[in-house]
């Protein structure tokens, strides 16, 4: 598989090495009770926090690690390899601190984004709603002017990390005459009063990475607006271009996985007195998954490449994004059918990967509006 260590300094690569020894020393051995118990990776995440990786898409000035689009994505991809929940809540906690450094000023910015890059402050980030999933423009939720504040009243679903982030960037309906003109954001912090989490959704997989529903009634500081008013939908746009893009990398962690995984069984495994991998038909299923795979590292660090340069990379975060979760879906179904019945059992992590892996064709939007969005560019 091809190298992509040129495209980062020496200091990324070192960063990176200790990512895929942390990956597989630290968060592997407990992915399969992870999974298996729907444990919240409270554990994992601050062990994260102690590589620096919390903070890693963030600027030194905020307290983060300041590594090139590139490295993220590697970073982002070695961790999906290790556990699926765990990278599931750190990129998560990724979209809330984006839209503070998109959006905001630098007072808010001080407040959280320090904290929230050593791992003291969880995030998350609250923008789908029951009737408004991909197409934001028609949500609810609003922030109504009350004295020096603004009171925040709707409902939020399918939010990783709600129910235990220590904030949450809210996107509320500010002008309901403006559309998507009128949609700002705020912070709501962990223990406001009217904040009140529903149940934990039992996902399919993704299991310790848990999604909530949220209620909101709650007062919050004119000083909690992610700037200024009417600009939460651009905001949102832009961390959606990097949550994409980060999508990505995690199906191309998982897919990694998956296709080590199938290779060594195809070495290993031996029928007829020989191993299985000597037979055409095997060899040409881990071509195809290796072909897959690539094309999608590929994709993924060309939409990396015009981030890190300042690009405007929506179509090409929507490309990595669309082509890396379909085809990371394939490649772990092709890595349970190399393992025959071995690979339908909770012994091997083949099913656990192609659950994990079902949600990233929906997660940032879903391949339809990947495919819209890609067809606009074209068109217009």
């Amino acid at each position: 598989m091809p190298d992509f260590a040129h495209l980062m300094t020496p200091e990324e690569n070192a960063f990176l090495d200790m990512m895929t020894r942390f990956a597989a020393e630290e968060l592997a051995p407990r992915a399969a009770e992870t999974d298996e118990t729907g444990a919240f990776v409270h554990a994992q995440l601050a062990a994260l926090a102690e590589t620096g990786m919390m903070g890693a898409n963030l600027p030194e000035q905020w307290g983060g690690a300041d590594i090139s689009a590139h490295a993220l994505f590697e970073a982002v991809a070695a961790v999906a390899g290790g556990c699926g929940s765990t990278v599931s809540a750190l990129t998560a906690h990724y979209l809330a601190t984006d839209s503070i450094l998109i959006g905001a000023d630098d007072a808010l910015r001080a407040r959280i984004l320090p904290a929230a890059a050593e791992g003291r402050m969880l995030g998350a980030f609250a923008l789908t709603e029951p009737n408004a999933g991909s197409d934001p423009a028609d949500m609810r939720t609003r922030a109504v002017r009350e004295g020096d504040g603004w009171r925040i009243k709707g409902r939020k679903c399918f939010i990783s990390n709600g129910g235990v982030a220590d904030f949450i960037v809210v996107y509320c309906v500010t002008d309901p005459e403006a559309a998507h003109r009128g949609i700002s954001a705020f912070v709501v912090e962990k223990g406001t009063p009217g904040l009140v989490p529903g149940r934990v959704e039992q996902t399919t997989g993704l299991r310790g990475g848990h999604v909530w529903e949220l209620d909101f009634d709650c007062l919050v500081s004119d000083g909690n607006r992610v700037g200024p008013l009417g600009s939460g939908f651009r905001t949102a746009m832009k961390v959606l271009d990097n949550g994409r893009v980060e999508v990505a990398a995690m199906a191309v962690g998982i897919a990694r996985a998956a296709l080590a995984a199938s290779v060594e069984w195809a070495k290993s495994r031996i029928i007829g007195g020989e191993a299985l991998g000597r037979r055409q038909g095997i060899q040409w299923m881990l071509a195809d998954m290796a072909t897959e795979l690539n094309a999608a590292e590929l994709l993924g660090h060309e939409a990396a490449r015009q981030r890190h340069a300042g690009q405007r990379f929506t179509a090409a975060a929507s490309r990595a994004k669309l082509f890396a979760s379909e085809a990371a879906g394939r490649i772990a179904d092709a890595a349970i059918q190399i393992h025959g019945g071995y690979g339908y059992t909770k012994d091997f992590p083949l099913e656990r990967y192609a659950r994990d892996l079902r949600i990233m064709r929906i997660y940032e939007g879903s391949s339809e509006i990947q495919r819209n969005i890609i067809a606009g560019q074209l068109l217009s």
